[in-house]
C-alpha cells in the first residue's frame, strides 16, 4: 500500500461524503459508487472514515446521514467476510446508536441503521444479538427498532435466529403488555408473525438446521401467551393497519399453538377473524389468516369447527362473490385464499359444503351465482373423489343458473359445464341439458354493431362468449372422447330449428368431426335413421349453401356435412354428392364474400338439387320434400333473401314432382303462406312459381287463375284463417305477386306452348289485377309495388315473345299503350335520386318491347330518348348521399351500387334498340343530340355516362352498318370534334371511352369509303394500345397519346371535315374540363402542323380567334400551348412575332413570356438572340447607385432596367428545350457571362416601373411574384441553372442541388458558398469545358464592381483545389491572378486569394514547392493581417498552410517550425471553434518538420495535456482535429508505448472510450515520464478552471486515473494538496456532469 493511500483517503472520502446529497441524482449515484469503490479497496479505512463523519456532525440532516448510512450497508453488505472483528463490533455499536438515538420514529434514518444490522447478523449473529439484546432488556419497553430488526433478522438469517427466539419470546411476553402505542404494538405483532414463519421454515427443512432437536412444542407456551394479549386485546385496535397485522400474526401462530389451546380459541378467533371483512377495505390478509386458521384446525382434526362453519361459509361465499379485477394483485389473491379455504373445508365437511353452495346458486343476485358457480368448478376440478357421490345433485342444481340472463354468470356456467365434461358428468341423465346450453350459446347474435363499441369494460359481450361457447363445444368434441355419443346425432337436432343459425358454423365442424370418426371406424351408431330430419337437413344445408358467407360463414361446413350424412338421407346421394359437393367445396375457398358471383352460385346449387332428385327417382320422396321445404318457409320469415332462394328450391322440386294434385296444393301453400308486403319474397314465389311451370304449365296457370278469384282479394277479416284483416294495400300486394308470376311463368314456360297464351291467359289477369285503363279498365293505383310488378312482367313478356318470334311474324297490338304507361312511371320519379328500380326496369322492358312489331313513330321517338337520357344522366353521382326526410330511409350502399349499374346498363340496351331500328348517319345524329349536351358537363359522371353511352351506341352503330351506297359520314368532324378533347378527361373512364368513340368513328368512315368488313386500318387498330397510357394520370402522357390519336385523325380526316373539326376544338379551349382544353390545343397544334399548309386563308381569322380565347385561359399549360399553337402559325413569319416583343414593360406578363420561351424552338433564332446579350450584358451599367431618401445618407444599389429585362427573356428562352443547340455552342461565354451577372446581381433592389412609380416584380415560374430584394439575383441564377441543364450538365446539375447551392447562391451571405460549389461541380464535372470560361471571366478580376471580383475570385480560388487546371495548364493563370488578388483593397478578395493559394496543396500538390517562397510568404503575412473582422484571413492562412506543409521540402521550412509554432499555440485555447481546429490541425502538420528536434519535442510536451483534454472538446470537428494533430505527434512524444496508443487509438471516424483512454495513458506516462509527473499534473489542473464543461470533467478524469495509477516512488512528484484542493472545487461546479466526474476521480484514491 502506497504511503499516498495511507495519507490522503480521508479528505477525499470527506469531500464525496459532504457532497452525498448533491442536488443531481447522478452526481449522488456517482458519489456512492466512488464511496463504495474505495470501501471495497479499503473497507475498514472507508467505514472509520464514515464512522467518524457521523460522529463528527451530530447535527447533519438526515438525508444525509441516511446516505451514509447506506452507504455502510453497501460496504459491509459485499465486504463482510473482509472486515476485522474489531470492526464489526464498532459498526454494529455506531448502528445501534443511530438506530436508537431518537425515542421518536424517524423512518428513514432508523431504517438504514436497522439495515446494517440485518446485513452484518447474516454473518456475525452473535454479536448482532449480544448488541441488540442489551437493548432489548426485561421489564424495558425497546425502541421500535430494535423489534422490527429481530423481525427481519429472522427473515433474513432463519437458521442464525430461530436458536434464539424461545429466549427473544420469553423476554418479550412481558413488554406485550407495556406496549401502548400502536406503532409499538404494530411492530411487535409484525414480529411475531416473522417468528412464527421462521420457525415453521426451520421446522420444514429441520434436516438443514444447525439444531435438529428443535420441536413445535418448545414454542408452544411462549406463542400461546402472546396470542392471548394479541387476540384478546390488540386485534380489537381502532387502526385498520394493526388490525390486519395482528390478524396475520395470530394465523401464522396458529399452527405453533398447543392443540388443545387452539381447539379452545376456535369457538372465538374464527368470529374475531371474520369480522374483520367488515372493518377493513384489504381482505387479502383476513382471507389469508382465514386460511391459515382453518388449515391448522384441519390438519389436527378440530372437533369444534363444525361448530362454525355456517358463519364461515357465509362470509366465505360474499368475499368469493366480490369482484376480481385482475389488474389488481392483492383482489386475485383473496379470490385464490378463499378458494382455497373452500378446499380446505371439502376435506372434513363435503355434504354440508355442497348443500350450501347449491343453496346459493338458488340466489338470483349476480355477483353471488358467479361466487358459487367459481366455487363449484374449484371443487369438481380440485376435490375429485369428494365430489363423486353428489353428480347428479349438482346437475339438477346447475339449471337454475342456466336461466340467468346475465352473460357474466353464464360465462361461469359455461366454465363449470367444461370442467364437468372433463369429469363424466354430461353421460349422466340430465347432460344432455348443458350440452344444448352450449349451443344456445354459440348461436348468440352480436350485442354491438362493427362500429360500435363496449362501454363497460368488465361487460361480457355476446360475442366473447359466444366464442367461448364454440370453443367449448369444439374441445367437448375432440378432447373427451366419451361423450362422442352423447353428442351424435343429438347435435343433428339442433341444426334445423331457426333459433340455432348462428351455431350452424360450430355445429357443422363438430358434427363433421365425430360423423368422419365414426364413419371411419365403421362404428354402428354412424347409421341413423332420421328420414323426415334428413330431408329437412337437405333444405336447410341448400339454403345455407346459397348464402355461404352468413352466419359466420355456414355455408362450406353445410355442404361437408351433407357429404357426409349423404347415406343416413338417401342411399342414392352417396355417389352423386362425393362427385359434385367437393368442386363446390373449392370454388367457396377460393372466394370471398365479394367476388362470388351469387346468381350463378344459386344456378349451380339448384342444377345440383335438380341432380340430385333426379337420381333419388322416387316421387313419393320428393313429393315429402316439396311438402317439408313447404312447411319450412315459416322458419325464414326474418331472413327472406334466405326465404327467396328456398322458393326457387321448391320450384325445382316441384318441376320432379308429377303428382299434379300435390303440384297444386303445394302452389295453393305458397300463394297463400308468402307475405306479399316484401319484395324479396314476392320475386322469390313469382320465380318459384316460374320454375313450376316449366313442367306443369297448365296446372300452373290454373292454379294462378283460382288464386286469383280467391278470397286473398276480398277485404274480409278471414280467409282460411289464414289471411287476416287486409286491407287495400295489402290486396295490391297479392295482386304485385300474381303478376309478377305471369311473367315468370311466360319466361319459364315452354317455347312451343306460351305465344297463344300470352293475351288471353296472361295479359288478361295482368289487366284484371292491375286496373289499368290502357288494358281496359280505369286505373287508380298508384302503389310502386304494382307498378314495378307491371313493369317487370311486361318486360318478361317481352323477352318470352322475342324467343318465340324469331322466325315468324307477330304484332304485339298493346306495345306503344304499355310504353306509355310505363314511361309516365319514370316521368314521376324524383330527378334528384335513385331510390327504386323503376327507371332501370321501364328502359329495359321498352328496349324488349321496341324490336316487337309495330315500329314508333319518330316523334315517339324523340321523346322516348329525351325522358330517358335525361332522366339517367341527370342523377346524382353513386356516392351522392342525400339528407333523409321522415318518411324515407336511407338505401343500402351495396343496394345504390346495383341499383346505379343495373339503370346505366338499361339505358345503353335502349339506346342499342332505337339505333337497330335507323342504323344511318342521321339515325346516329338523332341519338347521339340527346347525349351531346352532357358531354361538356361539369359533373365527372354526368360525362363519363355520356361518353361511355356514347361510346355504346357507335359500337353498336358499326356492328350493324351496312353501307349499300357510296355516301358521306357527313357529321365525322362534328363529333371528333365533341370527342377527342375528352381524350384527356381528368376522369379516366372517361378518357378510355373517348378513344372507343374516336376508334369506332374511324373505322365507320373506312366502312362509309368502301372497305370491306374485314379490312383493319394499322394505324386506327393502335389507336386500341394506346387506351393503356391513358390509364397514366400524367398529363405530358395524355397530351402526348392525343398528339398520337390526332396524327390517325388527320391521315383518314376528309379536306371538307377539317375546318368543322377545327373551329369545334376552338371551342374546346373552353371547355369546362381545363385538362381537355389542353387537349383541344394538342389535338389543334398537332393537326396545324400536318394539313396546316392548305388554311392559309384561314389563319388571320384563326390568330384572332385564338387572340380572343387567350384572355380568358387562366389555365397556365394552355397558354404555353396556345402560343405553340401562334408559333406555329408564325413560323413563317417571324419577325412579326419577334416585334410584338420588342420592349415590352417589365414585368412580362404570361404572353410574352411565353413567347420568349416559344422563340427558343428555333435554333437560328436562338443563337441571334443569345450572342446579343452577352454582348449588351458587357457594356451596359449592371445597377445605380440611388440615395435611399432624403433624410437618411447612404445608397442602394438599384438594377438597370435593360440587363435585367435581357436577364429575364433569356432565362424564358433557355427554358425551351429546343434552346439545347443554341446553349451549347455559346456555353462558355454564356456561362461566364451568366455567372458574372448572378454574382453583380447580389443584394440588388428591383428597379421603379416608370408607369406607375412602383418596383417591378418580375415573375419567376414556379416561384410567383417574389420579393424586389431577392428577384434579381433569382433570374440570374435561374437563368444559369437552366443553362447547366440545357448544356446536358447533368451530373453539374446534380451535384449542386445535392449540396443545395443554388439556395447558397442567392443570399449575400452565403453567395461565396454558392459560388465555390459551382466551381467544385464543374471542375469536376466539366473540365474540358474550363480553359475558354477561365479565359472569358479574368478580365472581369479587374472590373470596378467589387461584386464581380469577389464572385470570380471564389471561383477560381476553388479551381485551384482540382487537379484538373494543372492537367489543362492552367495553374500559372489562376496563380498569378490570386497572387494579384493578395493586396486587393477588398479584404472578402484577400481572404478568398489566401484560400486560393492554399488549395494548389489539394489541387496540384506537385506544385506547392514551385511557388513555396510566395505561399510561405502569403500565409505568414495573412496570420498576421491586421484589417482582418472575424479572424477570417487568419484562419484561412493556417488553414492554408496546413495543407501547403503536407508537401513542402525539409529545406523549405527547417527554420521556420519553432516561429509558427509558437504563433499558433495562443490560438489553441481560443473560444473561436474554426480557430481553435485550425491551430490544432496545423501543429500536427507542422510535426514532421520537428522530427529529431529536441526543441520542438519539449513543444510538443507542453501542448501535449492541452491536446488530450480537447480530445472531449464540445466541438466534434476540433476532437477530430486532435486525434489527427496527436497521432502525428507521437513518433516525437519519446514513448514507444504512447505512440501506439495514439496511432492505434485515435483515429478520425472511430469512437473513443475516453476514459480507458486515459486510464491506460496515464500508466505510461508515469512509467517513460516520471520527471514530468509534476509539469503534467501542474498543467492538468490549469484546466480545472476550463471555460468548457467536458474540458473541465476530462481534467477529472485525467488526474483521477493518474492518482489510481501512481506508485508510491512516484508520490513525491506530484501536490496532492492542490489536487485534493482542485477536486473539491470541481465537486462544487455548477455542471452535474463535471461533479460526477470529480466524484469518479475521487473513487480512484485507494
Amino acid at each position: 500500500m502506497s504511503m499516498f493511500c495511507c495519507v490522503f483517503p480521508q479528505e477525499v472520502t470527506l469531500a464525496l461524503l459532504d457532497a452525498a446529497t448533491d442536488k443531481d441524482s447522478e452526481v449522488q449515484e456517482q458519489v456512492r459508487k466512488s464511496v463504495l469503490t474505495l470501501g471495497k479497496q479499503q473497507p475498514d479505512r472507508v467505514l472509520a472514515i464514515c464512522q467518524d463523519y457521523l460522529l463528527n456532525h451530530p447535527k447533519l440532516v438526515v438525508s444525509h446521514r441516511v446516505v451514509i448510512l447506506q452507504t455502510i450497508e453497501l460496504v459491509v453488505d459485499c465486504k463482510i467476510e473482509e472486515i476485522n472483528s474489531s470492526r464489526i463490533k464498532s459498526i454494529i455499536s455506531l448502528a445501534s446508536d443511530e438506530m436508537t438515538r431518537s425515542k421518536e420514529v424517524i423512518p428513514d434514518w432508523q431504517q438504514a441503521a436497522s439495515n446494517i444490522l440485518v446485513a452484518v447478523g447474516n454473518k456475525h449473529i452473535n454479536d448482532i444479538m449480544e448488541e441488540i439484546l442489551s437493548k432489548f432488556q426485561p421489564g424495558i419497553l425497546p425502541h421500535f427498532f430494535v423489534v422490527q430488526t429481530l423481525a427481519n433478522l429472522s427473515d433474513s438469517n432463519v437458521y442464525g435466529m430461530v436458536p434464539f427466539l424461545n429466549a427473544i419470546l420469553g423476554t418479550m411476553l412481558p413488554m406485550l403488555s407495556m406496549a401502548k402505542q400502536d406503532n409499538m404494538k404494530w411492530v411487535f405483532s409484525s414480529a411475531l408473525c416473522h417468528f412464527s414463519d421462521s420457525i415453521l421454515e426451520y421446522l420444514a427443512n429441520l434436516d438443514k438446521a444447525p439444531d435438529p432437536t428443535v420441536r413445535k412444542d418448545t414454542f408452544s407456551s411462549e406463542i400461546g401467551a402472546a396470542f392471548d394479549i394479541l387476540f384478546n386485546n390488540w386485534l380489537q385496535s381502532r387502526e385498520s393497519k394493526l388490525r390486519l397485522t395482528v390478524a396475520e400474526a395470530v394465523g401464522s401462530m396458529c399452527h405453533l399453538m398447543a392443540s388443545d389451546k387452539l381447539e379452545e380459541q376456535i369457538p372465538k378467533l374464527i368470529p374475531a377473524i371474520v369480522s374483520l371483512y367488515k372493518k377493513n377495505s384489504e381482505h387479502y390478509i383476513i382471507s389469508k389468516s382465514l386460511c391459515q386458521v382453518l388449515d391448522a384446525s384441519v390438519d389436527m382434526g378440530s372437533r369444534v369447527l363444525e361448530t362454525q362453519l355456517d358463519s364461515v361459509l357465509f362470509v366465505l361465499h360474499q368475499q368469493v362473490s366480490a369482484p376480481v379485477d385482475y389488474n389488481n394483485p392483492p383482489t386475485v389473491k383473496n379470490h385464490n385464499e378463499v378458494l382455497r379455504c373452500f378446499s380446505l373445508l371439502a376435506k372434513s365437511f363435503p355434504d354440508r359444503l355442497v348443500i350450501f353452495v347449491l343453496q346459493k346458486l338458488e340466489n338470483s343476485n349476480e355477483r353471488s351465482r358467479m361466487g358459487c358457480l367459481a366455487v363449484l368448478r374449484h371443487l369438481i376440478n380440485s376435490a375429485t373423489s369428494t365430489m363423486e357421490g353428489k353428480k347428479l345433485l349438482i346437475l339438477a342444481s346447475i339449471r337454475q343458473p342456466m336461466a340467468d340472463h346475465s352473460n357474466k354468470v353464464k360465462k361461469c356456467v359455461v366454465q363449470v359445464i367444461s370442467a364437468m365434461a372433463h369429469h363424466g358428468y354430461l353421460e349422466l341423465e340430465g347432460g344432455e341439458l348443458l350440452v344444448r346450453f352450449i349451443v344456445q350459446h354459440c348461436a348468440l347474435p352480436d350485442t354491438y354493431q362493427p362500429d360500435q363499441k363496449a362501454t363497460d369494460p368488465e361487460e361480457v359481450t355476446n360475442e366473447s362468449l359466444r366464442a367461448m361457447c364454440d370453443n367449448t363445444l369444439h374441445l367437448l368434441t375432440t378432447t373427451v372422447g366419451q361423450l362422442a355419443d352423447v353428442l351424435w346425432p343429438k347435435l343433428l337436432y339442433y341444426l334445423t330449428p331457426s333459433q340455432y343459425n348462428n351455431a350452424t358454423t360450430p355445429l357443422c365442424k363438430s358434427l363433421i368431426v365425430l360423423g368422419n370418426k365414426k364413419k371411419t371406424n365403421q362404428e354402428p351408431s354412424f347409421n341413423i335413421d332420421f328420414t323426415e330430419e334428413g330431408r329437412r337437413n337437405i333444405n336447410r344445408a341448400g339454403v345455407n349453401a346459397a348464402f355461404p358467407f352468413s352466419s359466420r360463414g355456414h355455408g362450406a361446413p353445410s355442404l361437408s356435412l351433407l357429404q357426409i350424412l349423404s347415406v343416413n338421407i338417401h342411399p342414392k346421394t352417396e355417389a352423386l354428392w362425393e362427385k359434385e359437393i367437393p368442386p363446390l367445396l373449392s370454388k367457396l375457398e377460393e372466394s370471398t364474400a365479394e367476388s362470388l358471383d351469387k346468381k350463378h352460385w344459386e344456378g349451380k346449387l339448384l342444377k345440383l338439387l335438380s341432380k340430385t332428385l333426379t337420381t333419388i327417382d322416387d316421387d313419393k320422396w320428393v313429393c315429402q320434400l316439396a311438402a317439408e321445404a313447404t312447411r319450412y318457409l315459416s322458419t325464414y320469415n326474418n331472413a327472406l333473401e334466405e326465404k327467396s332462394f328456398l322458393y326457387q328450391c321448391i320450384g325445382v322440386t316441384l318441376q320432379q314432382c308429377f303428382n299434379n294434385e300435390m303440384v297444386k296444393k303445394q302452389l295453393q301453400e305458397v300463394l297463400l303462406t308468402a307475405r306479399h308486403s316484401d319484395a324479396v319474397e314476392r320475386e322469390g314465389v313469382a320465380m318459384g312459381v316460374g320454375l313450376c311451370a316449366n313442367s306443369h304449365l297448365e296446372g300452373t296457370l290454373a292454379k294462378l287463375h283460382e288464386f286469383g278469384k280467391s278470397d286473398a282479394f276480398k277485404k274480409s277479416p278471414s280467409i282460411f284463417n289464414l289471411l287476416k284483416d287486409r286491407n287495400e294495400v295489402e290486396v295490391e300486394k297479392v295482386k304485385s305477386t300474381l303478376i309478377l308470376c305471369y311473367g315468370h311463368v311466360a319466361l319459364n314456360a315452354p317455347p312451343e306452348k306460351i305465344l297463344n297464351r300470352i293475351d288471353q291467359d296472361i295479359l288478361c289477369c295482368i289487366s284484371k289485377h292491375f286496373n289499368t285503363k290502357v288494358l281496359g279498365i280505369k286505373v287508380e293505383t298508384k302503389d310502386l309495388t304494382m307498378k314495378l310488378s307491371l313493369i317487370q312482367s311486361v318486360g318478361l313478356i317481352a323477352k318470352a315473345i322475342s324467343k318465340c318470334v324469331k322466325n315468324r311474324a307477330y304484332t304485339f297490338s298493346r306495345k306503344l299503350e304499355l310504353m306509355t304507361v310505363i314511361l309516365d312511371f319514370i316521368k314521376a320519379e324524383p330527378a334528384d335520386s335513385l331510390k327504386t328500380p323503376v327507371r332501370h326496369l321501364v328502359m329495359t322492358t321498352c328496349a324488349n318491347l321496341i324490336p316487337l312489331d309495330p315500329v314508333l313513330s319518330e316523334n315517339e321517338t324523340f321523346d322516348l330518348l329525351k325522358v330517358c337520357v335525361n332522366s339517367v344522366f341527370s342523377l346524382p353521382p353513386e356516392i351522392h348521399t342525400p339528407e333523409k326526410t321522415k318518411e324515407e330511409e336511407i338505401i343500402d350502399p351495396k343496394q345504390r351500387t346495383a341499383l346505379y349499374k343495373d339503370t346505366l346498363a338499361a339505358l345503353q340496351e335502349l339506346l342499342g334498340s332505337v339505333l337497330a331500328k335507323d342504323p344511318t348517319p342521321d339515325g346516329l345524329q338523332s341519338v347521339f343530340k340527346h347525349i351531346e349536351p352532357w358531354l361538356s358537363s361539369r359533373q365527372d359522371h354526368e360525362r363519363e355516362r355520356a361518353v361511355t353511352a356514347t361510346a355504346h351506341i357507335l359500337a353498336y352503330y358499326l356492328d350493324n352498318l351496312t353501307v349499300k351506297n357510296m355516301v358521306s359520314f357527313h357529321n365525322l368532324g362534328a363529333l371528333l370534334g365533341r370527342l377527342s378533347p375528352r381524350c384527356s378527361d381528368p376522369h379516366p373512364a372517361v378518357r378510355t371511352a373517348a378513344v372507343d368513340c374516336i376508334y369506332t368513328l374511324l373505322y365507320i368512315q373506312l366502312r362509309y369509303e368502301g372497305f370491306s368488313l374485314d379490312y383493319k386500318d394499322t394505324a386506327v387498330d393502335d389507336l386500341l394500345t394506346l387506351k393503356g397510357t391513358l390509364e397514366n394520370p400524367d398529363h405530358t402522357v395524355l397530351y402526348k397519346t392525343c398528339s398520337d390519336i390526332t396524327k390517325v385523325m388527320s391521315k383518314r380526316l376528309p379536306q371538307q371535315q377539317l375546318t368543322t373539326l377545327l373551329f369545334m376544338l376552338f371551342e374546346g379551349l373552353v371547355d369546362s374540363q381545363t385538362n381537355c382544353c389542353r387537349a383541344s390545343t394538342v389535338i389543334l397544334n398537332t393537326l396545324l402542323k400536318n394539313r396546316g399548309g392548305g388554311l392559309q386563308e384561314l389563319v388571320p381569322e384563326m390568330l384572332e380567334v385564338l387572340h380572343v380565347r387567350l384572355q380568358s385561359i387562366t389555365e397556365e399549360q394552355v397558354r404555353v400551348a396556345v402560343g405553340q399553337t401562334v408559333l406555329i402559325l408564325a413560323s413563317q413569319h417571324l419577325q412579326a412575332v419577334v416585334n410584338t416583343l420588342v420592349n415590352q414593360p417589365l414585368p412580362y406578363d404570361s404572353w410574352t413570356s411565353e413567347m420568349w420561351m416559344a422563340l427558343g424552338a428555333d435554333p437560328v433564332v436562338a443563337c441571334q438572340i443569345i450572342e446579343m446579350v452577352i454582348e449588351k450584358l458587357a457594356i451596359l451599367a449592371p445597377y445605380v447607385d440611388k440615395k435611399e431618401s432624403m433624410m437618411r445618407g447612404g445608397t442602394t444599389k438599384v438594377a438597370t432596367n435593360q440587363p435585367l429585362a435581357m436577364t429575364c427573356g433569356l432565362k424564358e428562352l433557355l427554358l425551351n428545350g429546343h434552346s439545347q443547340e443554341s446553349a451549347v455552342s455559346l456555353f462558355p461565354r454564356l456561362f461566364s457571362c451568366l455567372t458574372v451577372r448572378v454574382g453583380v446581381s447580389v443584394g440588388l433592389s428591383a428597379p421603379k416601373d416608370n408607369n406607375t412609380k412602383h418596383t417591378a416584380s418580375v415573375h419567376v415560374a414556379g416561384d410567383g411574384t417574389l420579393h424586389r430584394n431577392s428577384v434579381i439575383i433569382l433570374v440570374a441564377a435561374d437563368a444559369l441553372r437552366i443553362l447547366l441543364a440545357r448544356a446536358q450538365s447533368d451530373e453539374v446539375m446534380k451535384r449542386l442541388d445535392e449540396d443545395k447551392a443554388w439556395d447558397s447562391i442567392r443570399e449575400p451571405n452565403t453567395h461565396i458558398t454558392g459560388i465555390t460549389l459551382l466551381a467544385r461541380a464543374m471542375a469536376r464535372h466539366a473540365g474540358p469545358r474550363l480553359p475558354a470560361i477561365v479565359e472569358c471571366l479574368c478580365p472581369s478580376l479587374n472590373n470596378i464592381y467589387e461584386s464581380q471580383r469577389i464572385t470570380v475570385t471564389a471561383f477560381f480560388s476553388e479551381l485551384l483545389n482540382h487537379h484538373v487546371v494543372t492537367e489543362l495548364m492552367l495553374i500559372d493563370v489562376l496563380m498569378n491572378n490570386m497572387m494579384e488578388r493578395i493586396s486587393d483593397p477588398c479584404c472578402t478578395v484577400r481572404m478568398l486569394a489566401v484560400r486560393g493559394l492554399g488549395n494548389i496543396a489539394v489541387g496540384s500538390p506537385e506544385k506547392v514547392n514551385k511557388y513555396a517562397k510566395e505561399l510561405l510568404a502569403a500565409m505568414s503575412s495573412g496570420m498576421e493581417e491586421k484589417d482582418d473582422p472575424g479572424k477570417l484571413i487568419t484562419l484561412e492562412a493556417m488553414s492554408g498552410l496546413s495543407k501547403v506543409l503536407l508537401y513542402l521540402d525539409q529545406k523549405n521550412v527547417h527554420l521556420l517550425v519553432v516561429y509558427i509554432f509558437m504563433k499558433i499555440k495562443p490560438f489553441l485555447e481560443s473560444e473561436n471553434n474554426a480557430i481553435r481546429c485550425a491551430s490544432i490541425h496545423l501543429m500536427g502538420n507542422l510535426s514532421k518538420f520537428g522530427s529529431g528536434e529536441p526543441v520542438f519535442k519539449d513543444q510538443i510536451h507542453n501542448v501535449l495535456v492541452s491536446l488530450l483534454l480537447h480530445l472531449v472538446d464540445p466541438n466534434p470537428q476540433v476532437v477530430r482535429a486532435c486525434k489527427y494533430a496527436m497521432r502525428e505527434c507521437a513518433p516525437m512524444v519519446g514513448s514507444e508505448q504512447i505512440t501506439a496508443m495514439f496511432q492505434n487509438h485515435l483515429h478520425e471516424d472511430k469512437s473513443l472510450h475516453y476514459g480507458e483512454f486515459i486510464n491506460d495513458l496515464t500508466k505510461y506516462l508515469i512509467q517513460d515520464f516520471p520527471g514530468m509527473l509534476n509539469f503534467y499534473h501542474i498543467s492538468v489542473i490549469q484546466f480545472f478552471k476550463s471555460y468548457w464543461p467536458e474540458v473541465r470533467a476530462g481534467a477529472a478524469m485525467f488526474i483521477g486515473f493518474l492518482l489510481g495509477n501512481l506508485q508510491e516512488e512516484h508520490l513525491s512528484h506530484l501536490n496532492m494538496g492542490t489536487i485534493t484542493k482542485g477536486l473539491v472545487m470541481l465537486l462544487q461546479d455548477p455542471d452535474p456532469f463535471v461533479r460526477v466526474k470529480a466524484a469518479e476521480a475521487m473513487g480512484h484514491f485507494h
